[in-house]
């Protein structure tokens, strides 16, 4: 069941405060962004950006941005190698620090993203999901959200929706404070930023276990 405390902030007041609090970001840390920019040039070569198309708000596709961390590596056959191959010690250490999600701020200017909210995944999984997974589009994906600061990349892609999920149910200012002040402890202690078994995430191909109870 949805909550229905919290209406103004979530249709109003959040949008307000990831304007004001990405713009706060940009300037503040445009030092931070030109230096990561000029290492990852030097490092990985160009383009510096990686550009990827997500599902966002009601699942409408936009362009995130992100720092590149990986090389281009491919086999003989002009294929990708694998991601454990490409990201190199440079590439997982912007992935501790999450300094290579810092572009993802001028996707929350425009209002792709917000600052909390459940993270944009692959559009390749929008046919895969149940009608309870679904609800995680009902807000505007987050650079930071209730999942990552329960673990991240360290628990299953079922705990990952259902915590998505229930952040859709209890949007609040209270809330994304806790959740703000959670992700900057965790991005000082580099916790649970990749899985047990894969570089970063294993792909999600489908949950067993129907949640389409509401």
């Amino acid at each position: 069941m949805k909550n229905s405390n919290g209406g103004i902030y979530r249709k109003f007041i959040k949008r307000l405060m990831d304007i004001l609090l990405s713009m706060i970001a940009i300037t503040v840390l445009s030092p931070v962004l030109i230096v990561v920019a000029l290492l990852v040039r030097i490092k990985l070569g160009s383009p510096v950006l990686f550009k990827q198309q997500r599902p966002g708000l009601n699942g409408k596709v936009f362009m995130m941005f992100k720092f590149r961390s990986m090389t281009d590596e491919r086999d003989e056959d002009g294929e990708l190698l694998p991601d454990n191959i490409r990201l190199t010690k440079f590439g997982r250490f912007l992935r501790s620090t999450s300094l290579d999600e810092l572009p993802e701020l001028f996707n929350i200017l425009k209002g792709d993203m917000s600052i909390i909210g459940p993270r944009p995944l692959l559009v390749q999984y929008l046919p895969l999901y149940t009608e309870y997974q679904k609800r995680r589009h009902e807000v505007r994906p987050g650079l930071s959200g209730l999942a990552q600061v329960s673990g991240r990349n360290t628990i299953s892609w079922e705990e990952k929706f259902n915590l998505d999920v229930e952040y859709v149910n209890r949007v609040s200012f209270i809330n994304d404070l806790k959740i703000i002040f959670l992700t900057i402890k965790k991005v000082f202690i580099r916790e649970g930023i990749n899985s047990e078994t894969a570089a970063t995430m294993e792909l999600f191909t489908g949950t067993k276990k129907d949640r389409d109870e509401l």
